[in-house]
């Protein structure tokens, strides 16, 4: 096996990971808030250990030029994570993945206006494509319908997802992808301990909820971002970003198979929808980027 058929299998494999979070999310009895905050703090000591395990220096983050950036993407992470598992707690696995699914396009259209990229009008048609998808994601637009509900937080963590994926792009120019990582779990943690002590103090109610919990933080966050970094040295921006749809699909086949979760035509059509439209943004980005400038 040669070094790219291996890091294909550590994206595969990161990938795969990604897909447990949503199911999990159901299965533990924790409030929102309460699961990210678990999950950041486990993540944060992994990703300690792995890099104290590889010997890189963690300089302090209030001291570095873009501070202020790296402050931001922690309470990002806070959100997004929080925002992803509450619309999965108050809808379906099936809505939550979808509708947060949507990032790319919310990326694409708000890259021209913060890095100054240039806007291109075949992404208009794309996100009208995708938020066909999510109309078709919504029985009815009622703040009362729970599925609804669903979608707006879906919405809200994507939104708040491709914010922190622009951010990232500057950061990774001169940190590593783990640092970054480890900063942004353990500010996440912080900014998340206050509402965690104030509004419930909430510990996994049993030994499976406890499993879970560090399946979660560890195998889910750490360990799969970090098999996800270590991929990406050896394949291809475009094959990565392809693997990457593949998220939902596994956590929809983890959510059938585990709750017995069925999505319905409508759901499946409105997915796939979202799913295309993405796939033909990434498709699209990679063609671009092979042209000469």
């Amino acid at each position: 096996m040669n070094q790219r058929e291996k890091s294909l299998i550590f994206v595969h494999l990161a990938v795969f990971l990604f897909g447990f979070p949503g199911v999990i999310s159901r299965l533990v009895n924790l409030p929102s808030f309460s699961l990210t905050f678990w999950r950041v703090a486990l993540a944060s000591l992994t990703l300690a250990l792995i890099l104290k395990l590889q010997a890189e220096k963690i300089p302090c983050p209030f001291r570095l030029p873009e501070s202020w950036l790296i402050l931001a993407t922690g309470l990002l992470l806070a959100f997004h994570w929080t925002a992803f598992f509450q619309s999965i707690q108050v809808s379906t696995v099936a809505t939550g993945l979808l509708s947060y699914s949507a990032f790319p396009l919310f990326t694409i259209l708000l890259e021209p206006w913060l890095l100054g990229t240039r806007f291109r009008r075949l992404n208009l048609l794309l996100a009208v494509i995708c938020f066909s998808g999510l109309y078709l994601l919504v029985p009815e637009f009622n703040f009362r319908n729970t599925i609804f509900i669903g979608v707006i937080w879906g919405l809200a963590s994507g939104l708040s997802f491709s914010l922190l994926t622009i951010i990232n792009r500057k950061l990774t120019r001169r940190y590593s992808s783990l640092i970054l990582a480890f900063y942004q779990d353990v500010l996440a943690m912080f900014f998340l301990l206050p509402v965690f002590l104030v509004k419930k103090f909430s510990w996994p109610g049993n030994l499976q909820s406890l499993g879970l919990i560090l399946f979660l933080g560890i195998f889910c966050t750490a360990l799969a971002h970090t098999f996800f970094i270590r991929g990406l040295k050896d394949i291809e921006a475009q094959a990565s970003s392809l693997i990457s749809l593949l998220e939902p699909v596994y956590g929809l086949i983890l959510a059938y198979l585990i709750l017995k979760e069925k999505p319905d035509l409508r759901t499946l059509a409105g997915g796939g929808l979202i799913l295309a439209s993405v796939l033909w943004l990434s498709w699209h980005s990679a063609r671009e980027a092979k042209r000469p400038s």
